[in-house]
This record gives structure tokens, sequence and C-alpha cells, in this order.
């Protein structure tokens, strides 16, 4: 697929970029670059090969899901302006 010099300026006052003509043929060739590595990435078979996370084959060290926190939540609001049942009240901001 390649764009022609219409199509880039089209596209850009569709997005509402001003271009020169110098840009829309400076870009017109910066897209069709960028479409031709697509289609050779396309062209390339990856039948029977596994998706990866990353590109390296890394596994992040883990730690064990424990709590280490004690809990604060009446210290928290004993210092709030407004609390009713557990919960904090703020004003109302949208009519």
């Amino acid at each position: 697929m390649s764009l022609s010099l219409e199509e880039v300026k089209r596209i850009a006052h569709l997005a509402r970029i001003e271009i020169s003509d110098a840009e829309a043929v400076q870009t017109q060739g910066q897209l069709n670059d960028i479409f031709c590595l697509i289609e050779g990435m396309r062209a390339v078979d990856t039948e029977g090969i596994e998706p990866m996370s990353h590109a390296q084959d890394l596994m992040l060290r883990l730690r064990e899901d424990a709590v280490t926190e004690s809990d604060q939540h009446r210290l928290f609001q004993s210092v709030a302006p407004q609390v009713e049942g557990g919960l904090y009240l703020v004003p109302k901001v949208i009519e």
C-alpha cells in the first residue's frame, strides 16, 4: 500500500495540519516507507510462534502477597472533617 500526494494532503487537511507541498512530498515518502516496513513484517511466517510479552525471556521476581501495613482506617477518619457510616463526606461539586 502506498499513499498518493493527494491522499497525504487530504489526511493533513482532516487532521487540521497545515502542510506545504515540500513537506507533503517528504511526509509521503516517510509514510510509504512505514507501509513497506509493515508489509514486510506481515510477510513473515509466524505460524507456530508463541506470542511473547517481551523480547527477552525474563521472569519477574515476585514477592509474597502479604499485608505489611496495619489498619489505620479509624485514625484517618478521626481527622476527617465529615464522616458518616465509615465513609468520607465531601461537598457536592456537580449540580
